[in-house]
């Protein structure tokens, strides 16, 4: 049986309200016996080092972790305190796509973001990278996530800045059967749903959580309230189930 915990949009701004509803889900998931934490982007809220030096250190030092960026984050500053990166010029800019491989499964978790702009793309570079990933274990279940979900979840303002061209990514994804789900943040909500013959599954926001248009009339439906959640991702004899769990 595989675990992944799944934490996306926890915007650290460097106010104790953010900061203090991360630490409550990486706290949480970090005591829990899960394999790997994954952070589905918009990590830092305006891409600042400092943002980012203190998500760092809220990440469980002794779990696996692999991450991707969001719109709100800045790719050189995310590779340089998260990643320890060194790069410098076009390499530091370039997307941070990242691959965790475990026993019994492969992550991959891919750059959708497009510097400047808040809806997102998988670039050639990306879809190229993605592919070879996958055909480098064929045999291995494995689980492809990004910041962006590729299709609308309901929510207008969200569905507006969705994934780009997801057909490219479908194309891929049809040339590797072994890949279980499809993985995404953006929507600051808990969602399931198909894409490409696949289980998509968006991981609740950390900062908010964003309702429905059923749920309020506002246009930007925010609830500061609820509590911060995570999606536990559970792959067992070939099935992946999923919890989304509120975290008190």
């Amino acid at each position: 049986m595989l675990v992944l915990a799944h934490v996306s949009d926890i915007h650290i701004d460097g106010s104790e309200r953010n900061t203090a509803r991360a630490a409550r889900v990486l706290d949480h998931v970090g005591g829990l016996p899960v394999d790997a934490i994954l952070l589905t982007g918009d990590i830092a809220d305006h891409g600042a080092v400092e943002e980012y030096e203190i998500a760092r250190g809220l990440v469980p030092a002794d779990v696996p972790f692999v991450l991707c960026p969001g719109n709100h984050d800045v790719r050189e500053n995310l590779r340089k305190v998260m990643l320890d990166g060194t790069e410098d010029g076009p390499a530091a800019s370039g997307p941070v796509n990242q691959v965790l491989h475990l026993q019994g499964a492969t992550i991959a978790l891919c750059d959708s973001s497009i510097p400047g702009r808040h809806d997102g793309l998988l670039g050639d570079e990306t879809l190229d990278w993605l592919d070879a990933v996958l055909a480098t274990a064929p045999d291995v279940p494995a689980f492809v996530g990004m910041h962006h979900p590729a299709v609308p979840l309901g929510i207008p303002y969200v569905d507006e800045i969705r994934l780009g061209e997801p057909e490219r990514l479908a194309a891929v994804l049809a040339r590797h059967p072994q890949v279980v789900a499809v993985l995404a943040g953006h929507a600051h909500t808990g969602a399931a749903t198909t894409f490409a013959g696949l289980p998509l599954l968006v991981a609740p926001g950390v900062v908010n959580t964003a309702l429905t248009p059923f749920e309020t009339k506002a246009r930007r439906p925010i609830d500061l309230d609820l509590p911060p959640a995570v999606a536990l991702h559970v792959f067992d004899e070939g099935r992946i189930t999923t919890h989304f769990r509120p975290v008190g």
